[in-house]
């Protein structure tokens, strides 16, 4: 990933200058809508071969690559402090007994064994089944997922800082209506870690792309 990004939401930006005189600076859509979330990291472009491993794991359901997954994450994990709980994005119970896993939950238990963080599972849940946000325009999108998210449990999270979990950062529309509802139910600060980024092709350097960490061969 390009070296200049967003100090919020880790958008890469198009000039390394951007942060040269000032490392905390934020992108025009954090400074005009700051997210929820209090900050974000996006740990890899998502090109292939790193797309085609997070998609046969999702839609072919090749869990074997969850270990090589997570420990690309576990690589390049920024130093975070004091986090509380480790929550993954949930899925719908309707996509979960269609899929039989939920992707974010399974790489969110790998990265909390490594911090020793309790992994919250079933707190922060899905209430309306909703269209893949793959399928919608940027502007669907952000309408898609709004009040879909509830927490069932709000005492537990009370005044916890919150690291969530998902394997693809597309717009940050669904990990930010997920900081929304945390913070809503009275977490403190949250802070999101995706494998991936969907970014421009011009601002991904060739030698950014990670190798491939697992066989294709796996059954």
């Amino acid at each position: 990933m390009p070296t200049a990004r967003c100090a919020r939401c880790d958008r890469p930006f198009v000039s390394p200058a951007a942060t040269a005189y000032s490392p905390q600076h934020r992108c025009y859509a954090c400074v005009e809508h700051p997210p929820s979330y209090t900050r974000a990291w996006t740990l890899y472009p998502y090109t292939p071969p790193l797309q085609d491993a997070i998609r046969l794991l999702k839609y072919q359901g090749k869990v074997s690559l969850v270990t090589p997954l997570a420990n690309l994450m576990l690589t390049t994990l920024p130093q975070v402090d004091a986090i509380d709980l480790v929550i993954p994005v949930p899925l719908h119970h309707e996509r979960l007994c269609q899929r039989e896993f939920n992707q974010a939950l399974l790489l969110a238990d790998q990265i909390g064994r490594h911090l020793s963080i309790s992994v919250s599972y079933t707190n922060l849940v899905r209430t309306t089944p909703t269209p893949p946000q793959t399928t919608l325009s940027r502007r669907n999108r952000l309408k898609n997922l709004r009040h879909t998210f509830a927490v069932q449990h709000p005492a537990e999270l009370m005044n916890k800082r919150i690291l969530l979990i998902d394997d693809v950062f597309t717009t940050g529309t669904t990990v930010n209506e997920c900081a929304k509802t945390l913070r809503r139910s009275g977490s403190a600060d949250v802070f999101v870690l995706t494998l991936a980024r969907t970014i421009d092709q011009n601002l991904i350097p060739d030698h950014t792309q990670p190798a491939a960490p697992y066989p294709f061969s796996n059954p």
